[in-house]
């Protein structure tokens, strides 16, 4: 077992280095350099196993484990754990308790108005806007297909054609669960395995089609509006992602694409509602929100680069209305 001194640099590796370098150097001329480095550096790396192994020591119960990486998280990030149902540090059986920790209820109200579309997590807004004819998702300077970010899945991807896009980031400090942006019923659920690059905003910058590199879980339900899919980005050292109504997804003992489906109605069908928890993140990532061609409406002030919260209105999208 690895001694506590060498676990937070292994954290450190994936959470923003070359961000710290810059800073440090005080120099904006090697930002360039730096990320470029950054999302080099990454590739020989062999991600899943190390995933596997942060996984095991996040668990891990031992208060000499345990101990130092919640404290230096929390002094590292600025983690403000007065929203959380347990305040205490102490209070935590292992770290993964303490990154996928719950808030107090109320802590994130929900957005009233009709029609509206909420956050699906803390973070900050990468990218939004319409879906081209080709159904491109636009990421920074760059753009990669549906088709792509759902495992190349052509019959999951068509309904999307002309729809809508909005991408939140999952900083380490922001709290790590997912939650139903529109009352929906889930249809099909696909785990797509593939690389672990960071995607912080520096290395999404120098990673061509990173969203579509990386592992990740889309949702897809069916709502009053019409499709709506909510894909779960994972990212270096993301132990693992999960659902509520499967548990943990990832990560898979098998290297190939895998789906679900489920039952539009009956006692089996599953129906989340606008604001109730779909799944989670044992460490930061990305999540994506795809709405077919009935377009969402965004919210005029809502930017890329703008922080939101849960449950938090990021736009509009009345039932069957489709936008020109």
């Amino acid at each position: 077992m690895p001694r506590p001194g060498i676990l937070a640099p292994a954290f450190r590796l994936s959470f923003g280095a070359h961000e710290r370098l810059e800073t440090s150097l005080g120099m904006p001329v090697f930002k360039n350099a730096l990320a470029r480095l950054g999302a080099w550096a990454q590739s020989p790396l062999p991600p899943h196993a190390l995933s596997r192994l942060l996984g095991v020591l996040t668990r891990r119960r031992h208060p000499w484990v345990r101990r130092p990486l919640i404290r230096w998280f929390l002094r590292r990030y600025g983690v403000d754990l007065e929203e959380a149902a347990e305040p205490d540090p102490e209070g935590y059986p292992d770290f993964q308790a303490f990154f996928t920790r719950p808030l107090k209820p109320g802590a994130r109200p929900l957005c009233p108005e009709p029609d509206s579309i909420a956050s699906p997590a803390d973070g900050t807004v990468s990218e939004l806007g319409h879906l081209a004819e080709e159904r491109s998702v636009r990421a920074k300077d760059a753009a990669f297909g549906v088709p792509e970010l759902l495992g190349g899945s052509e019959d999951l991807a068509a309904p999307f054609t002309g729809g809508s896009f909005l991408t939140v980031y999952l900083a380490p400090r922001d709290y790590h669960r997912v939650h139903m942006p529109r009352d929906g019923t889930l249809r099909e659920m696909v785990h797509i395995p593939g690389r672990a690059f960071s995607v912080n905003p520096a290395t999404t910058a120098h990673v061509p089609n990173l969203f579509a590199r990386n592992e990740r879980v889309v949702a897809r339900f069916d709502t009053d509006a019409g499709p709506m899919a909510v894909v779960l980005v994972g990212a270096m050292l993301v132990a693992t992602i999960g659902t509520v109504w499967a548990g943990t997804v990832t990560p898979p003992t098998r290297r190939e694409i895998r789906r679900w489906h489920y039952p539009e109605d009956g006692e089996e069908a599953i129906r989340l509602a606008k604001g109730e928890e779909l799944g989670w993140f044992n460490l930061g990532s990305t999540v994506i929100v795809l709405f077919g061609p009935t377009r969402a409406r965004w919210r005029e002030d809502l930017t890329p680069g703008q922080r939101v919260l849960t449950g938090s209105c990021l736009g509009w999208h009345p039932p069957g209305e489709t936008q020109g």
